[in-house]
């Protein structure tokens, strides 16, 4: 990998990994456009420097993390008010979790399947055209229960299918138990920092247990994952403060049609030869 691919495909991640619109199908685009080789190290990167893009939502929501809305709002102290809120993240990761790891290698393996990628931007392009008249009618609820939790969860495991988008299945979830679009938006947030957290972890072990993990210290390989880590932290800190402005006001009909010619594109890209892999 280059420097300016480093920085390019850190700024893709940054961009599209808290907004509905399926990093898996943007990774696939820019690295097809960049000519870039699929090796074991740049599989690894697009996964470890989500770190950075976990630190984002850290760094925004720092308040709800440490100090939580509800201990301001419902008398609780410190200790109840941190207890509440770090259950519903627990809860809403677990159904991922499980299913994640009994299901890892199938995974990986749909990874492959571009035109999957392509067929399912699509397919949640054209739910998102219509999923404001359909779950944000009397959409007025904030509070965030256990039971919305774990089927916030589970709808995230969706996302495992590559081109659904964990941001889309997890803000629909939370849209589908009456949560405004801000409210299931942030709750997306907060849940992607377990999730991508695990997913890391994940990745970086399972290099050194197939002996790869001392592709990690070759050359640059180190420095170049320090600099995608506060790329993508930097990008996903802008694009986050966008998105939730912008869907409060506007909904998701823009990240419908956006979903849909991306799709179209990886089609394209496909039938005119170019190879196309993660």
């Amino acid at each position: 990998m280059t420097w300016i691919e480093t920085i390019v495909i850190a700024i893709v991640e940054g961009l599209t990994e808290f907004l509905p619109v399926s990093s898996t199908g943007h990774m696939v685009i820019t690295q097809a456009l960049l000519g870039m080789e699929s090796t074991p190290f740049l599989k690894a990167f697009t996964v470890i420097i989500q770190f950075g893009a976990i630190l984002s939502v850290i760094c925004l929501y720092w308040r709800r993390f440490f100090y939580p809305e509800t201990m301001r709002t419902h008398g609780y102290s410190w200790w109840q008010a941190i207890w509440r809120f770090y259950l519903r993240l627990i809860v809403g990761v677990l159904p991922a979790v499980v299913l994640g790891l009994a299901f890892n290698d199938y995974i990986e393996a749909s990874l492959e399947n571009v035109m999957l990628v392509a067929v399912m931007l699509i397919v949640g392009g054209v739910f998102m055209l219509f999923c404001d008249r359909i779950f944000n009618k009397g959409s007025e609820a904030t509070c965030l229960t256990l039971k919305r939790a774990f089927f916030i969860g589970l709808i995230q495991c969706i996302s495992m299918i590559p081109g659904v988008s964990r941001s889309m299945a997890t803000i629909v979830g939370g849209m589908s138990q009456k949560l405004t679009r801000k409210a299931a938006a942030e709750f997306s947030f907060f849940l992607a920092v377990p999730t991508m957290f695990g997913a890391t972890c994940l990745e970086t072990y399972k290099l050194i247990a197939h002996g790869d993990g001392n592709i990690l210290m070759e050359g640059n390989n180190l420095t170049m994952l320090l600099l995608g880590c506060v790329v993508a932290f930097i990008v996903a800190v802008l694009a986050i403060k966008f998105f939730i402005d912008y869907v409060s006001r506007y909904g998701f009909v823009a990240f419908g049609w956006y979903r849909i010619i991306v799709g179209g594109i990886l089609i394209l890209m496909s039938f005119c030869g170019y190879e196309l892999a993660i």
